[in-house]
Order: structure tokens, then sequence, then C-alpha cells
């Protein structure tokens, strides 16, 4: 029974985890806040919001008149998020630390310090459902996180509650938030990376790394079109801040480490651009592997559209599409999909 389990909720300070905690505790379950410190440095022009999502997750505690913790993983998550994606930009490739924040942190080490600390269950406030181990996709499409998800474990899951994931729209859910008092009913949704702030991925790094050696922006025809600041902050399919001048807007479409150049093209329509099929490695199934002959849906980023494809077994594992998908991306997540079904997925190579 609800009223009998113990739930450590995730209060990041935010709206949606603050409605959680409060939805879970009238369902009749013993509630208890933990709030995560990841991160506390400021950066440069940048400061770090962890005191102020602190004190609001404090005082959404003390408003439901729960129990509240701090738990302080700064630590682990340099090592196995930020590390993590400062030596993939180095190698040239676009990583996903919200992937890692919530594989690492949030579902295997937040989990485990909870459970040994008392809690039956944990909680947070991301747009997904849980079902008896099984990971689906939220009832608010716009909202949906799952694509972030896919590399928890199914035993991880069956120990989870996502109560925000059956709400239709944000609307509903800062509906609640003012039903129940919080005072994080207005809060503005957090952006940037994930518990650092709002700095951007290129002042991130240029604060860890420093300047970078500049180099050369080719066009498709291999003519010298502008100059870069370093490599590792070009992304594939990247239109904006390439300060390239005139004309027809530039796309990249490569780049070579080595050579420290970046290659762009103006045409929409560049085979570089453009694929039918991908190579995954580091794949993560959250059931069962899917069957040989099964037909899947894969969103190949964040928001990109979902595309039928096949699966051919192999290491690494190549995935065929039916329609072409715009700017893979080594370093993404191509994540897999059967109905609102999360499968799973793997890192694009």
């Amino acid at each position: 029974m609800a009223k009998n389990q113990v739930v450590y909720v995730g209060l990041s300070g935010g709206v949606d985890s603050s409605v959680t905690a409060a939805l879970l505790l009238e369902q009749g379950y013993q509630v208890v806040g933990v709030y995560m410190k990841n991160w506390s440095q400021d950066l440069p022009g940048f400061a770090c919001p962890w005191k102020e999502d602190y004190q609001d997750a404090k005082r959404v505690a003390v408003q439901l008149g729960i129990p509240f913790k701090m738990y302080d993983f700064q630590k682990e998550y340099r090592q196995k998020v930020v590390d993590y994606m400062v030596a993939e930009y180095q190698a040239g490739r676009t990583p996903n630390p919200d992937i890692m924040c919530n594989q690492e942190v949030k579902f295997k080490l937040f989990l485990d310090t909870a459970l040994a600390d008392g809690a039956d269950l944990i909680a947070t406030g991301h747009y997904a459902r849980v079902k008896d181990g099984q990971l689906l996709t939220a009832r608010n499409v716009d909202k949906d996180q799952t694509y972030f998800l896919y590399r928890v474990t199914s035993d991880a899951l069956k120990k989870t509650l996502m109560p925000i994931g059956e709400f239709e729209t944000k609307d509903q859910v800062r509906a609640l938030a003012k039903k129940f008092g919080l005072v994080t009913a207005n809060k503005k949704d957090s952006q940037g990376i994930c518990f650092v702030g709002k700095v951007g991925i290129k002042e991130f790094l240029l604060h860890e790394l420093g300047a970078q050696k500049p180099g050369q922006i080719k066009d498709q025809a291999g003519h010298v079109v502008g100059s870069h600041d370093g490599a590792i902050f070009y992304t594939i399919g990247q239109r904006h801040g390439l300060n390239v001048g005139g004309g027809m807007p530039y796309y990249v479409v490569g780049k070579d480490m080595d050579l420290n150049e970046v290659y762009v093209t103006t045409n929409l329509d560049d085979a570089r651009l453009w694929h039918k099929q991908l190579y995954l490695v580091d794949v993560h199934w959250i059931n069962n592997s899917p069957a040989k002959e099964a037909v899947l849906q894969v969103r190949t980023r964040y928001r990109a559209p979902l595309v039928k494809c096949t699966l051919q077994s192999g290491k690494p594992l190549k995935v065929i599409m039916q329609d072409e998908a715009r700017a893979i991306t080594a370093g993404q997540s191509a994540v897999f999909y059967s109905g609102e079904q999360v499968v799973g997925g793997g890192i694009i190579v």
C-alpha cells in the first residue's frame, strides 16, 4: 500500500518535481524530499543557480511538511558526466550530458543512496511514464523526455515513480502547483547543461579546456571560406555561429580533428547531411533486445521526428531507416520506440 511506502523525491527546485512530491503525498506515500547537489561552481559571466534551486526545494518541502535532505554528488557528477562530456568533445564527437546524468547520477547513484537511506522507491519530475519496469512516452508529446532516459535499467524503473508523465499539458502541472500553493508554481523551466545552469556548451568548454587552436573552414569545393576558433565547438548540421560571410547560409557537414578543419556546405541536399543508415555502440536495451524482424521507430536526436527502421545485428549495430534522417552526429544517441514503449538505444559512431 502507498501509505506504507517511503518515496524519496528528487526535488530540483523546479515546478515539475515540486508537483511530483505534492501528488505522491496526496496519494498516501511517505515522502522525503532530496536535493541533489551535483554542481556548485560559478563560471565566468554565469552564476550557478544551485543555491536558489536548493532554497526553492527546501521551501517546497517545508510547505508540504515533509523531511528534506541534500545529497552531495559533485565528485561523482564531475567524474561520470562532466569528464565524459569534455572527453567526447575533444574527440570530435557531440555527447549528450543529460543522458549520462540520468544513467549515472539520478537512476543509479541517487537510487542506490536513497534505498540505502531507507527509501522503498524514488520519484522524479520527468515527463515520462513507468509501468512494470517499462519506460513509456509521456502523455505530453511536446515535453516527452524519454529520449534522455533510454539508458535507465528495468530494475531502476521498477523502483521509480514519474507521475508528471500522466499530464497532457504543462499548464495542468502549473495549475496543480498553484492549487497546492507551491512557491515554485510560476518558476521558469531551467535551461542549459544539466545542473550547471544557463551557460552554453562553448562557454563551458572554454572554461574547462581554455582557448582552442584556430583553423580553417572549407566549403564543398574545398575552398577556404572562413576560420574557426576550435573544431570542438562545431557539430553536424550547425548553421549559426560559423562566421562565414555573405550569400547562402552554410551548414556544418564534417570536421577533421587531426587537421583541425571544419567542413561546410550551402547545399541542403548535400549527401553528408542526410543518411538512411547509422551505426551504434554501447547499445542498451531496457527490457529485452527486440526480435530480429521487429520494425521499430528511431529518434536520432531530441525532438527529431520518429522514423521507421530495422536493425542488423553486429558490433556496431546497424540501423536501416525507411526515410533519410538529417545531421546524424557521432556521440549523439539514437533511441528506439515500439509504439509508446521505449525499447532502448545506443551511441552513434
